[in-house]
This record gives C-alpha cells, structure tokens and sequence, in this order.
C-alpha cells in the first residue's frame, strides 16, 4: 500500500494553508490530509477524529432539548467572536459549538449520532459506517473521495451528515462500451458550508479548499447577502474533471446558517424571545432588544401575555427585492424563585386584593 502525502495550497494572504478557515476569519490554520492509494488505483482517506458533541457542550447524553438549548445560547454568548477578547480562539470555539448544536439540537442528526454508542471518546479515531463518505458513481473505473476545508465543519461532520459527491456517469453500458472510450462530463461535487447572520446581513468572501482524487484546489466562494438556509451556492467547472476531454462537473456549497445564541431564523425573519417581568406584561414597558446592527427599544403594550409576538419591520435577514424581513420578539413572562420577605409580603398584599381570576 503505498502513502501518498497531499500538500495544501497556500491563500494569498500572507501564504498562509487555506484549509481549515475559520467561517468568521479569511485567515487560515495549517494541516495536511495523509491518504492511502490501494493497489488499482482505488482509493480512501484515513480516519477522521470522532467529535465528542456532548462534550462540547458541556453536556450529559441524557440532557433534555431544552438544557441542550441553554447550554449552547451560554456558551454561544460567551464565545462569540464579537464580544470575546481573544478572537482566534473564541472563533474555533464558536465554530466547535455551532457544529455540536447542528447535531444535538436537530432530533433526527442527533439519534444517528447516538447509535455510534456512548463508548466513543473524544479524539479517537472514527471511520464511518458502511456507505458513508463514499460518493456514489464511478467514472474511469475509480471512486472518489472529498475532504472540505474552510467550510465550517469538521471532517467528522462531512462524515456523518454533509452532502456528497453526486451525478457522474461511467462504468460499462449495456453494449459493453466503456465511458472511457466517450467524451464525459465530470461529476458534480456537493458539501456543505457554515454561513454566519453576520454573513447573511452584508455577504462576504470566503475561501474553500477541496480535496480531490489527488490534488487540492482553493476558490474563493462568494457569499451573497440574503443567503439562505438549504441555499446551494454553485462555482461552475470546479467539480470533478471530465473523462476523454469533456467538460468538468461543478462544485455545489449547500448553506447551513450558523446557530445564533439570541436569534432564531424562519425564512427572512429574526425571532428573538424577551423575558418579561410580571409587573412589565400587567403595566407596559419600553424594553431593549437586540438587532444584528445593535439595539433597539420597543414598547411592550399594557396585558401583554405571554407567547404574544412583536413585529419589529425591516430588522430581519435581507431578501430580494432590497427589502428585509423582520424581528419577531416573543414575549416569555417569567416570575422570580426566590423573593426577600419585604417582597413576599407585596405579593400577598396582590393576592388579597386583586380581582383577577384566571381560572374563572
């Protein structure tokens, strides 16, 4: 078996290794992809490092959805790389934490994740299952394998749940021809790429690595502004090459928004959840809520409930047409655990007097 070392390319920026970018920064951390060539020409990359979810989360493997939820908005405000003071790191973290909540936070990605077992440890060696990280097709009689950098996720994540090489023809037809003997397109390739709000509000340019049958090629992927989730972003001719002169495939980058600790997305809307004291959801109040571009403040109307929505126009995520959705503030009216007696004792003044009946 013979060992094949791939070399990176290098960004133009200082030549620095383009594999591996974080999403919120065009610098680049260094690496190199060892592969294996087997006898025939088919080959395999080795083993990708498991990644430990719960851990990153600072979670248990029974912790509910909801404390799934409240541990990644924690640790998601204390690393986000806008307000940490050391950037690099907290934009690894952030990264790191993001991936875990994409899996754990999605029922279905977090039961295959689960049937690995509870017995992995983190940094151990995983290969996956049969059928995974294999793409499907054949041309020229050999398979294919693509490794990602700069794209937001892990190896282990491409693994596990990212999108894979695709189309392609090849093989043997049914007259015994070879596809060899035939000018044929070059398959498309797919994989899935972490875009940030940040992104989606002003766009940007990132760089991707891919990693093909054995070379490495850099593009630099624009990222449109009003992006969004599901969205494919397609670099035409940068797929796989073409058998017998024809013409490449193309590289498809399928967008997977950031997890975001105070927002969450439905099509071009922000939904923001506002904690409400009892006495600002009886009487009214002006509060601050967040935005992408800073705060702003609303008024909370007079018998406020809770669950009630808000409608802040034209502070969502950018849609075509130059418009923006909006922010969608969720009011929660939360009650205190614990009060000091002076407190106790204006609750009970309430009690006694108010004529509210709410089970009336």
């Amino acid at each position: 078996m013979r060992k094949i070392l791939l070399a990176l390319t290098r960004s133009r920026a200082g030549g620095t290794p383009a594999l591996l970018c974080s999403p919120f920064d065009k610098r680049a951390t260094a690496g190199i992809i060892v592969a294996r060539e087997k006898p025939g020409g088919l080959r395999k990359f080795m083993g990708v490092h498991y990644k430990d979810y719960y851990k990153s989360l600072g979670v248990q493997r029974s912790a509910t959805d909801a404390e799934i939820k409240k541990s990644f908005r924690k640790l998601a405000r204390e690393f986000h790389p806008d307000v940490a003071k050391d950037k690099k790191k907290a934009e690894e973290k952030f990264k790191e934490i993001n991936e875990a909540y994409e899996v754990l936070g999605d029922p279905t990605k977090r039961k295959k994740y689960d049937e690995l077992g509870a017995d992995w440890k983190s940094g151990s060696e995983f290969r996956p299952p049969p059928g995974r990280g294999q793409p499907g097709g054949f041309r020229g009689g050999r398979s294919a394998d693509f490794e990602f950098g700069g794209t937001g996720f892990s190896d282990f994540f491409e693994q596990m749940f990212g999108a894979h090489g695709r189309g392609g023809s090849g093989g043997v037809d049914s007259r015994g021809m070879r596809a060899e003997d035939f000018a044929t397109r070059g398959r498309d390739v797919e994989g899935d790429i972490m875009v940030t709000l940040d992104e989606v509000l002003r766009g940007s340019v990132r760089p991707v690595t891919v990693q093909h049958a054995a070379r490495t090629e850099t593009h630099q992927v624009k990222i449109p502004v009003g992006v969004t989730e599901g969205q494919r972003l397609r670099l035409a001719g940068r797929g796989e090459a073409g058998g017998s002169g024809g013409e490449a495939g193309d590289l498809f980058l399928r967008v997977r928004l950031a997890k975001h600790p105070d927002f969450d997305v439905e099509e071009h809307n922000l939904i923001y959840e506002a904690g409400l004291a009892p006495w600002e959801a009886v009487l009214g109040a002006e509060i601050s809520v967040p935005t992408l571009d800073g705060k702003v403040n609303i008024k909370i109307p007079a018998g406020t409930q809770s669950g009630q929505k808000l409608r802040v126009r034209g502070r969502g995520l950018p849609q075509r047409g130059g418009s923006n959705g909006d922010l969608i503030v969720v009011t929660r009216v939360e009650v205190p655990t614990h009060v000091t007696e002076p407190e106790r004792k204006l609750w009970e003044q309430l009690g006694r007097e108010s004529k509210f009946k709410p089970r009336e």
